[in-house]
């Protein structure tokens, strides 16, 4: 098997790495990141506080029905929280994972 001449001069190992002034504008990407994670965070522990009234509402008045809601509106809320506060560091485990396959 012969190959052509410009198969042979393509490099046969490339290293990309992610760098922070390729772009105009990452510095302003990342202050949007950072505001949005804020907002997640912020509704999050709103939507902790309102499940908390449900669930004591619905605790309080024997309607098993709305209980149950709230009891799933907070871990919805806990959820949503863990994932804003962690996804950083989950998408720097993954990246770092990936790096070594």
């Amino acid at each position: 098997m012969h190959l052509p001449a410009t198969a042979l001069l393509l490099p046969l190992d490339i290293n990309i790495s992610p760098n922070s002034n390729g772009l105009p504008g990452i510095q302003q990407l990342r202050n949007i990141v950072g505001a949005s994670m804020t907002i997640g965070l912020i509704l999050a522990v709103l939507a902790l506080i309102i499940s908390a009234v449900v669930w004591a509402l619905g605790a309080n008045s024997s309607n098993p029905h709305l209980a149950g809601r709230g009891k799933m509106g907070v871990l919805v809320a806990l959820g949503a929280a863990i994932v804003c506060g962690a996804s950083v560091t989950l998408v720097n485990f993954f990246w770092h994972v990936g790096q070594q396959v």
